[in-house]
């Protein structure tokens, strides 16, 4: 019977050092990597961040099931990147008002230093109890903006009209402001069309979560799928894998330097950095 016990108890331990680690394993394995290219300083330029109103995942046109919305390092990565360069950052969402947190996204695995940081920051956390609705911003006022993504998003970004009116709207203003996003937020695109009514998407290399990473999640009943969605409207989709694409991650640049688009989760940090780049090299 000891060595039973013994047995059970090295399971055990063991079972209690991997859940601890499970943390650092996912980030080594590539979930919210770090970024080490070049920083970029735009003081006195602007940043909108754009995030779903949708908060339930759940097969379209049923309004019961476990809670969603953006995910939270697709809106807390942008918005300190932008931050910390500089710049001063608005949040406006399809509705206006609480923007709702996939609440798996701010799990013990999942969280980010800078959800973290978002959690403990009233400035941003009241942006985020009060966003902006969407129809009340003139997107033309800004340098970058940035799509977020996150499951609810494939409910609400690729279904208003109004949020690809304003988007095609800034494409033409002046100064010729940066569009980028992640994950599912580039379902905002897909429906802009430009001055002759073509899809604006068209043509111009982009990303957006894969079909495969939707598959292997195994979440497949929302409405649209970006990669899926993309290719429809024209873009010339690209993606990196991974074994499994949850650890991937793919920046994207299209070549008039109007879009950067970044694939999933992991690559918010790298999609705004590079965003803010474009307008700093543009600036010289």
């Amino acid at each position: 019977m000891s060595k039973i016990m013994k047995v059970l108890a090295a399971l055990v331990a063991f079972a209690v050092i991997v859940v601890l680690a499970l943390p650092t394993l996912v980030h080594k394995l590539g979930l919210h990597p770090e970024y080490h290219g070049p920083e970029f300083e735009l003081a006195g330029k602007r940043a909108l961040i754009i995030t779903t109103s949708h908060s339930v995942l759940a097969a379209p046109g049923e309004t019961e099931g476990p809670a969603t919305g953006v995910a939270a390092s697709e809106m807390t990565h942008p918005y300190y990147t932008f931050l910390d360069g500089g710049m001063s950052v608005d949040v406006a969402s399809i509705k206006g008002g609480e923007i709702p947190i996939a609440p798996d996204s701010l799990g013990r695995v999942s969280i980010s230093p800078l959800d973290e940081r978002f959690l403990a920051d009233p400035v941003f956390t009241a942006k985020a109890q009060k966003s902006i609705k969407i129809d009340d911003v003139d997107f033309s006022e800004y340098d970058l903006i940035f799509l977020a993504g996150g499951w609810g998003a494939a409910y609400d970004l690729g279904y208003s009209d109004i949020l690809a009116q304003k988007i095609g709207d800034a494409f033409y203003a002046e100064h010729k402001p940066v569009l980028g996003g992640v994950c599912h937020g580039v379902l905002g695109f897909i429906n802009v069309k430009d001055t002759q009514g073509n899809l604006l998407i068209a043509g111009r290399a982009m990303t957006g979560v894969s079909d495969k990473q939707i598959k292997e999640l195994k979440i497949e009943i929302t409405p649209q799928h970006p990669e899926t969605e993309l290719r429809k409207a024209g873009a010339l989709y690209e993606s990196q894998t991974a074994f499994r694409d949850v650890f991937a991650t793919h920046v994207v640049i299209d070549q008039e330097r109007r879009f950067v688009t970044g694939q999933n989760q992991n690559s918010g940090l790298e999609t705004a950095h590079k965003m803010m780049q474009v307008i700093a090299e543009r600036d010289q």
